[in-house]
């Protein structure tokens, strides 16, 4: 559990309207959109800020190495020091890691975490499915056709054989989450649908249907971390706001390659790195029940079974259980513990 000594808290946070193909800005007006944004929230100098962080996960989209240096230099903060943090799926998670353990280390006092894509405008769906490719083992899975849709679709199908997992069932995330982007007003996608929508949509890859994939985006985001000091100091509006503590992180791995997974777990069925991560977090921020102590939770959404599976592997249910608990809204607004209210990546 943490202690007092040195308490990292977030500071400010701007996030830009995200669409598919943001016709008036390119990923340096976006990430410069988003980190005034944050920085006004904040009400703080930028120049005060000690450290830059950049997150994007691909350099293929914006065909361009070194993005990192080039949108830091961008936004102003130049000489100071940056890196780039990049992790697949997890980049964002990841990033926000790296930048608290800086400042809880005492390597800077405030840092800057941003992070942008124009994964909309860029390049084709198509095209999009191969440099995501890249991300799996090249060597070994993308040379047979292996695809991150398929490798979720596989996920899923085991899930279902394991489980008796429903499409139904996991197409009620795609409903909820199209559903909680309406109250969203930088949500991509908002949609009213039904569970029949989901199913009648076109087949991307057994059993996902088009619903059931999250969207290719052009946004950006950037969050302010700093020592609870720091903040007293340069943020202005720091006394008058309940402070927000970083309370908690874990991270996890697993073997890259699906067929090196050993059985029975996780095997196909289950996320091993996603719970070794939240079994982390949980223990750093002294949760015990979950279910319980947690108000509301954003997690990641690439496909509508993926969010279903990873309820039973933060403990939101048992094994099993997380076809049953998005069918009965256990995870919608007004639900024992709602999910994705922004609409996640789904909306």
């Amino acid at each position: 559990m943490m202690t007092n000594e040195r308490q990292v808290v977030l500071v400010g946070g701007g996030i830009t309207k995200f669409s598919s193909n943001r016709v008036d800005a390119s990923v340096r007006d976006l990430v410069v959109e988003a980190v005034i944004t944050a920085v006004s929230d904040a009400n703080i100098n930028l120049q005060d800020i000690e450290h830059g962080l950049t997150s994007y996960e691909s350099d293929h989209f914006n065909r361009q190495m070194t993005l990192g240096a080039i949108l830091h230099d961008h936004i102003g903060l130049t000489p100071k020091p940056n890196l780039r943090v990049e992790g697949g799926g997890a980049t964002g998670a990841l990033a926000l890691r790296t930048a608290y353990a800086y400042v809880k280390s005492g390597l800077c006092d405030s840092i800057l975490v941003y992070g942008g894509e124009t994964n909309g405008k860029s390049v084709t769906s198509a095209t999009a499915q191969q440099f995501f490719a890249l991300s799996s083992d090249a060597d070994w899975e993308m040379m047979v056709g292996g695809t991150y849709t398929a490798y979720y679709a596989a996920m899923i199908r085991e899930h279902m054989r394991l489980y008796g997992t429903t499409e139904a069932q996991f197409a009620q995330v795609a409903v909820k989450n199209r559903r909680n982007a309406q109250f969203n007003p930088i949500a991509q996608k908002p949609m009213d649908l039904t569970v029949e929508d989901v199913l009648n949509s076109t087949p991307i890859a057994e059993p996902y249907k088009l619903l059931d994939c999250s969207l290719l985006s052009d946004g950006a985001a950037a969050v302010i971390l700093a020592t609870e000091a720091w903040a007293e100091q340069h943020a202005a509006y720091w006394q008058n706001r309940p402070p927000i503590y970083f309370a908690g992180t874990g991270c996890g791995t697993d073997t890259m390659r699906l067929g090196d997974r050993p059985f029975p777990y996780p095997g196909l069925a289950h996320f091993r790195g996603k719970r070794e991560a939240a079994q982390q977090a949980y223990k750093m921020a002294g949760i015990s029940d979950p279910l319980q102590q947690i108000d509301v939770a954003e997690l990641y959404d690439s496909y509508s079974g993926v969010e279903l599976q990873a309820y039973e592997e933060l403990d939101f249910c048992k094994y099993g259980e997380g076809g049953t608990a998005a069918a009965d809204g256990r995870f919608d607004l007004g639900g024992t513990l709602p999910v994705n209210t922004s609409g996640g990546l789904l909306g």
